[in-house]
This record gives C-alpha cells, sequence and structure tokens, in this order.
C-alpha cells in the first residue's frame, strides 16, 4: 500500500476523469485510460493490481476490459481520503480509522463506504499489517462506530479530526435543517436511513466472513455499537400513534426549506403516518437519500434483518449471548413483518413485494436503482433469486409497470425520483446482471452499460436513456467499484461471457 506523495502535483481527478486520456483503447467506443498516474492515486494495493493484469487475459473485448480496468481500482485510486489512527486519552486510542469519500462529493457516506469496500470483498484476506486491505476494513468499521456512536440518526460525515483535511463546502447548510436530536458538527448530512445502519451491519459482516478475525469484534466499542443501533431501531419499530389514539412522540424528525418534497419529511417533520405492531423498522429516508413516501421500507428492513441476524453470530463468539439473542429475535421480527405487510397483489404479476408499506394498507408499487432496492434482495441473502415471489417482483420492476423504469435506445433500467424521469441508473443494470442466470439477459445488459459512459470510460449515477450525452455524475466511486465487482462475479459463474466480443 502507497499512499500518494504529497510533494506531486497531482490534477483534480474531477478534471481528469472528464479527459480524454491515453492510451485509448482499440474498440468501437475509444474508451480514455482514466487512472491516475500510482503517485497520484489515494491507495495501491498490489492484489487490485495484480487482479487487473489477471482480467487481462480473460477479458477478450478492448472496451469492456478498459471499463473494468478503469472502474475495479476507482475507490482504491481516488476515494481513499485519509488512512491514520485515532488520536486522544480515550481506550480507543491508535485505533485504525479509514475515511473513504463518494468520489466527487467529499464525504463518508456509511452505506456507500461499506459498498466501496465490498467490491473489494473477493480479495480480502487476514492480515495485521496497516498496509493490507484487512487494515482498510478495520479502518471503516471502527470510524463507522465512531460516527453511529454520535449521531445513530445520520446518514453521511465529516473527515475526522485526526485527518486534519478541510472540511467540505455544502449546497445547503446542515445548520438550517430542523432535525431532531440534534447532530454534532461531525455531521455532513442527518437524513436517517434504516440501509445506513445496516451498511454498518454489512461491512462487519464482510470483514468476519473473509477473515474470521473474531477478536476484532470483542472490543467494547464495537459492541456498543450494536447495541446503539439495536436501541435506535427498537425505538423506531413504534407507529405514529399510541394506543389511546393520540400521536406518538417521534424520536427522530427532519424538516429542510427546499424546493423539493424529496428533500424533507411532511407532517413538520414527522413524516406520513405508520401503524404500530407490523414487526418492520421505520425508514425516514431511502439510499437514494430521497425522503420516503411510506416509511416502512422494505428493501432496507430486509437489508437490516438479514445481516442483523448475521452479525448476531459474531456477537456470540465475542461472548455477549444475550445480545445476540436480542439480534437474532429482532431480525425474526422483521423479517416476518417483511413477510406479512410487506407484499401486494399485482394485476399483472401476482404476488410481488412492495417497495414501502405503511402498515395502513398504503404501498409504494415502484423501485429505485440505489442498493438496497427490490431487484438487489438475493445479494444480501435475504433470499434466493429463485425464489417465486422475488421472480415476480423482478419481472414488475424490469417491466413499464414500474414507474421508474426507463427505456430507450441508449439504456434501459431503473433510475428513481432523485434525478427524475427518463434518467436510467447503470448500477441496475449491474444488479440486474448480479442476480441473473440468463446469458442473453446478461451480454444486452453489458452492451448497454458500456454504450452508456459517453466514451468517459466510467460508470455515471444516471444516463438518459434516449441520449448518453447527458448524464449525471462521472465520478461515482461506488457504481464504478460495482461494476468491477460484477466482472469479477461473471469470471467465476460465467467464464464464457467474458471472451466475447461486445463491439
Amino acid at each position: 500500500m502507497v499512499i500518494a506523495d504529497e510533494e506531486f502535483s497531482c490534477p483534480d481527478y474531477s478534471t481528469h476523469s472528464l479527459g480524454h486520456n491515453k492510451p485509448i483503447s482499440k474498440g468501437r467506443y475509444q474508451l480514455p485510460y482514466q487512472r491516475p498516474i500510482p503517485a497520484c492515486r489515494t491507495l495501491n494495493l498490489t492484489e487490485v493490481e495484480d487482479t487487473i493484469l489477471s482480467m487481462k487475459e480473460t477479458i477478450r473485448d478492448p472496451d469492456l476490459f478498459r471499463l473494468f480496468e478503469n472502474c475495479f481500482p476507482n475507490t482504491l485510486d481516488t476515494a481513499i481520503t485519509w488512512k491514520g489512527t485515532a488520536k486522544g486519552k480515550s481506550s480507543h486510542k491508535n485505533e485504525e480509522l479509514t475515511f473513504i469519500t463518494t468520489g466527487d462529493i467529499p464525504a463518508m457516506w456509511l452505506r456507500d463506504s461499506a459498498n466501496q469496500l465490498q467490491s473489494y470483498l473477493s480479495l480480502l484476506r487476514p492480515s495485521s499489517s496497516p498496509r493490507s486491505l484487512a487494515s482498510l476494513f478495520r479502518g471503516a468499521i471502527n470510524l463507522q462506530s465512531r460516527y453511529i456512536l454520535s449521531a445513530p440518526h445520520c446518514n453521511a460525515f465529516h473527515p475526522p479530526e485526526e485527518a486534519n483535511l478541510t472540511t467540505p463546502t455544502l449546497s445547503f447548510s446542515p445548520s438550517s435543517d430542523a432535525v431532531s436530536p440534534s447532530p454534532p458538527s461531525s455531521v455532513f448530512e442527518c437524513k436517517y436511513e434504516l440501509d445506513s445502519l445496516a451498511a454498518f451491519l454489512q461491512l462487519s459482516h464482510d470483514y468476519h466472513s473473509a477473515t474470521s478475525d473474531t477478536s476484532f469484534f470483542s472490543s467494547q466499542k464495537w459492541i456498543t455499537t450494536i447495541e446503539t443501533i439495536l436501541n435506535t431501531t427498537t425505538a423506531l419499530l413504534a407507529g405514529s400513534y399510541t394506543p389511546s389514539g393520540h400521536p406518538a412522540r417521534p424520536v427522530y424528525t427532519f424538516q429542510r426549506t427546499t424546493s423539493s418534497s424529496y428533500e424533507t419529511l411532511p407532517n413538520t417533520g414527522i413524516g406520513s403516518p405508520v401503524k404500530a405492531g407490523t414487526g418492520m423498522v421505520r425508514s425516514a429516508f431511502r439510499p437514494s437519500d430521497d425522503a420516503c413516501t411510506y416509511q416502512l421500507f422494505v428493501p432496507g428492513n430486509m437489508m437490516f434483518s438479514r445481516y442483523l441476524g448475521l452479525c448476531a453470530g459474531i456477537m456470540e463468539r465475542v461472548g455477549r449471548g444475550e445480545t445476540a439473542r436480542r439480534m437474532r429475535e429482532m431480525a425474526r421480527g422483521i423479517r416476518e413483518g417483511v413477510e406479512r405487510f410487506g407484499k401486494v397483489w399485482h394485476r399483472r404479476w401476482g404476488r410481488i413485494y412492495a417497495y414501502e408499506v405503511d402498515g395502513f394498507g398504503g404501498a409504494g408499487v415502484m423501485d429505485d436503482a440505489n442498493i438496497p432496492s427490490l431487484l438487489s434482495a438475493p445479494l444480501s441473502g435475504y433470499l434466493d433469486r429463485n425464489d417465486p415471489i422475488y421472480q415476480n417482483t423482478r419481472r414488475f420492476v424490469l417491466s413499464e409497470d414500474n414507474p421508474y423504469y426507463m427505456f430507450g435506445a441508449v439504456i434501459n433500467g431503473t433510475g428513481g425520483p432523485h434525478v427524475g424521469p427518463g434518467m436510467a441508473w447503470p448500477m441496475s443494470l449491474i444488479v440486474r446482471i448480479l442476480t441473473s442466470d440468463n446469458d442473453a439477459e446478461i451480454v444486452s445488459s453489458l452492451k448497454q452499460i458500456l454504450s452508456s459512459t459517453n466514451k468517459l470510460g466510467l460508470i455515471h449515477e444516471s444516463v438518459n436513456s434516449h441520449d448518453a450525452s447527458i448524464w449525471t455524475r462521472q465520478w461515482f466511486s461506488w457504481a464504478n467499484g460495482l461494476f468491477g465487482q460484477m466482472i469479477l462475479d461473471l469470471k467465476d459463474r460465467k467464464p464464457h461471457l467474458l471472451t466475447l466480443s461486445y463491439q
């Protein structure tokens, strides 16, 4: 691992990633080489470089390989903004810390950073070295613990004080948001999203599953973080009304002065009413950072239930049986709630999962590209991709019956209200590939992804389904890493597809 030389003058990647940098790929799309030179990468790992070299022999199409070569290392190349150790007199002094930005936004999202590291999970091996991928994971878990303990309802954070980094300039002022509980100064944005807490559980499980390093999780800090997550989400099992019919006192509210209805919560910051007793945990915002219409967000509850149950095994191994029992009990209750309240009958597709529900009978029948989504449900292991209700749901999501399924001459995929109608997210096509066993479907999706980069050779946040020159976010590390993760998955599941031409 090599941290970029601070004395070397490196170009700003926001500008670099818009360039037609040589060498150009020899395929029809003529994709530029978008990696910074080694001295300008935020972190270099030998195992990642070796993987890229080995894939050059596996991926025959020059454009497909260039897209993998640009995208797979993008988080390490551009987003490991700081890696160091904790300072101070606390018991956590000298613990490893890793601050990971989303790319073009200089803040750390709990969800994004967990997924950015998951891109390298197949390469993760046990190591005590500070110059290792394992250390990178431990540092992210430790920093996420700090953030959750200080502000369990918040989703994105500033760099830690130890990093001595400049606080990012915002297009909005969190100080003008009406948020309760009031967030600390370390918070970049305080939108409560259930999947943010699930992301910490995912990251913890990913590290443990690859390394079997149980001793790391025996720290009181990790245990206390899990207990904080349990307490926070248990409070959000409550409905909007007391048994006597009075409005229940909310545990979280959020209001912002904005022209977008998805940037704030209705009912003076409380959100839409939720029925008590469903077993599902409320979420004020979606993984897109858009406000939930109905606060029982089904994909988030699926993800949280799954990883809470998996992390109960870690908790049991560190000798906290009662906490592990509580985790399993809550995970089971959420699953029962999803299966009871999270399904609806669709006139064309039959029994499917809803995107959001309220327990009163209200349901949002749609899907959004951001993970967790209904389409991505098998990726966490919540259910099998061959589950009949998932297959019904999948057919619905990938049809014109999904109000946010965009189709056109360039790309056909799910979008969402975050960017708006007409804009499909390549991330949704990557998820489509990861959840498919159909060769023709996978090949078609890969061709669409290749045609959608506007010859920039990186995965955009969204692309106009009819015009590849209209897109958002050229530098979106999570989507880039997910593309690389998907290609490595195909190497294991469908290696013959990587020998094809996508010209």
